[in-house]
């Protein structure tokens, strides 16, 4: 093993952030508060590397918690980005960026007839919530324990991502009258849904899914569930919602829209459309679209929406990913990390597991099988933070949360691949013979 890395400079960095940024940091997971020890702080990266302000260079599988399906920095986004700011950054007015944008995300997801812009997941799914309430004169949402859609109030109970990393199973803050109008079910179990709908008669505006949950975890759908899902929607009147801001253009060119056959009413888009800038964007049916302002009177807006310099970014990534072969030499590339570590797990009998599906993986340390929220809080967290950071003594850069998925870029090549595994074979071995 070689020796530990410096993290000098990272540390005396992360202090004055302390002095100046809520914990240090600007979105809590960044903290390490569930892996223990000093943040780092990142001074670069360049395709599948990163690099700490003290020079410890990293394989990356964060790549900005998605958005970076071809790398730091690739010359075609970076280009594109310079070439804007040289024009101006933001106009708050139409730009013919933005048509372009839609047009690309339209091609690629048919269910998207309208769409609009925005500049965060958050953002976009409160609106989306909006307008599915608008739309059907009903107040409830389903959602699903262990499914993130921000941190909008309507969706901050029994939410993965951070607050499963932190352990807050619901934010102060959020009102009664409030939390009471979204419904928890286990994820993968349509059976619960139909209830919910049965309890709630005439009262549920939508189901919010991930249909690739990321946030608690990957955990595939079983299945056939995404298609009850869309059955049960319709019979009751209410909305399908896809939250694909990590699953769009990222588990197919199409979403998971695609990868599943299964149209949702509307679209929840974001990290990959902006191409590492802060982009998201809803859309979908165009009679539910239309109700927004200014065409209808659902109102939402924002000074910063379609701005020139995400989109540009966005539209150079897009087009990059609708090259012959990228996601199925992606695939490839994903299924021989995720097998590798599959096969390790197997051939030691470490009481580990591991759910993937495209570019998108977890590895559990619960030897499963992990099929929902409840199932994914079964693993041992204190182990998952020693193998974070034996991984990190030996380069390789994972989520410092159980909770959150290892993701895949085009800008990893076989030889990274393979170090990798390298990494994880010693890190397990080490993480196991501790007990």
């Amino acid at each position: 093993m070689t020796p530990k890395k410096s993290h000098t400079r990272s540390e005396q960095i992360f202090r004055q952030a302390e002095s100046v940024l809520v914990g240090g940091v600007n979105s809590p997971v960044r903290a390490f508060r569930s892996v223990g020890g000093t943040p780092l702080v990142i001074k670069r990266g360049a395709g599948a590397r990163i690099e700490d302000a003290d020079g410890n260079s990293y394989l990356d599988y964060v790549g900005s918690w998605g958005p970076l399906i071809l790398g730091h920095a690739l010359p075609a986004v970076v280009a594109g980005v310079t070439y804007q700011a040289a024009r101006g950054t933001s106009f708050g007015m139409t730009a013919e960026l933005e048509v372009e944008l839609a047009q690309l995300i339209r091609r690629a997801m048919p269910s998207i007839e309208l769409i609009r812009f925005v500049s965060s997941g958050t953002e976009a799914a409160m609106s989306a919530a909006r307008l599915a309430r608008a739309a059907t004169g009903r107040s409830y949402l389903v959602k699903f324990s262990g499914c993130y859609h921000g941190h909008a109030d309507p969706f901050l109970s029994e939410a993965g991502s951070g607050l499963a990393t932190l352990g807050i199973p619901a934010s102060p803050g959020v009102p009664e009258a409030i939390a009471s109008l979204t419904i928890n079910v286990r994820y993968n179990d349509s059976e619960a849904v139909d209830r919910a709908f049965t309890r709630y008669p005439g009262r549920i505006a939508a189901v919010f899914v991930e249909p690739v949950a990321a946030n608690m975890g990957v955990v595939p759908p079983a299945e056939g569930f995404l298609r009850e899902l869309r059955e049960i929607t319709r019979r009751e009147g209410a909305l399908l919602v896809f939250d694909e801001v990590i699953t769009g253009f990222r588990v197919a060119h199409g979403g998971a829209q695609a990868l599943y056959g299964i149209t949702p009413d509307l679209t929840i888009l974001g990290k990959i459309i902006g191409g590492g800038l802060p982009v998201a964007a809803y859309g979908g049916r165009r009679d539910l679209m239309s109700l927004i302002a200014p065409v209808g009177a659902v109102y939402q807006a924002g000074t910063l929406s379609g701005n020139p310099l995400a989109m540009r970014a966005g539209i150079e990534t897009l087009k990059q990913l609708e090259a012959p072969g990228f996601y199925e030499s992606l695939a490839g590339r994903s299924a021989r990390l995720t097998d590798g570590i599959a096969a390790l797990v197997a051939e030691h009998r470490y009481p580990a597991s591991v759910n993937a599906s495209g570019s998108l993986a977890t590895l559990f340390f619960t030897p499963g099988p992990v099929r929902n929220f409840e199932e994914a809080k079964r693993a041992d967290t204190a182990k998952y933070a020693r193998f974070f950071w034996e991984m990190l003594e030996r380069g390789v850069f994972l989520a410092p949360s159980q909770f959150e998925a290892m993701f895949v870029s085009g800008a990893h090549t076989d030889e990274d691949i393979q170090r990798t595994l390298a990494a994880c074979a010693e890190s397990l071995e080490v993480v196991f013979a501790q007990g």
